[in-house]
């Protein structure tokens, strides 16, 4: 009878528990979240975006393609293709509650503040990820056998 006396490798898991809100870390209308941000959007609007959409990995002349900044100088009936398409985009990357209705609500009539909570959101979710665990995984690469084993040959 074969008994198995060690293993030549340690086997464990890893865990990792990132913390998400459901929610924005910053209300549509908290500029003094960030003063930084409202005043970037204040003095260079389209810098604000162009900086947004580039720390979201994306083209940084994306919102460029907003005609004539519409959502900027005020909604003309139709909603901001490429304001909502971010935010829709920040939502789901970061698992936010809300909706497309809510998206298209916010950008036509909330422009520049929806875009001030989008650069905010970006800013505080690229600095702030807590790993609550984490173990180290040690696999080995060679065969487990039971000592005293012998194979059978056949001949």
């Amino acid at each position: 009878m074969a008994t198995i006396t060690s293993q030549p490798g340690v086997i464990t898991t890893q865990t990792v528990t990132v913390t998400q809100s459901l929610l924005w870390s910053s209300g549509l209308c908290d500029c003094c979240e960030d003063c930084g941000i409202c005043c970037c959007a204040l003095w260079c609007f389209p810098c604000l975006q162009c900086d947004t959409v580039s720390d979201f990995g994306e083209c940084c002349a994306l919102p460029l393609l907003d005609p004539c900044l519409m959502g900027y100088v005020g909604c003309s009936g139709v909603c901001p293709p490429v304001t909502m398409a971010m935010r829709a985009a920040v939502r789901e990357r970061y698992r936010i509650q809300g909706s497309i209705c809510d998206d298209c609500a916010r950008s036509c009539c909330c422009y520049s503040c929806t875009w001030c909570q989008m650069a905010r959101e970006i800013k505080y979710r690229s600095q702030s990820s807590t790993i609550r665990t984490a173990q180290t995984t040690v696999v080995s690469s060679g065969p487990i056998m039971a000592q005293g084993y012998t194979p059978l040959v056949e001949c």
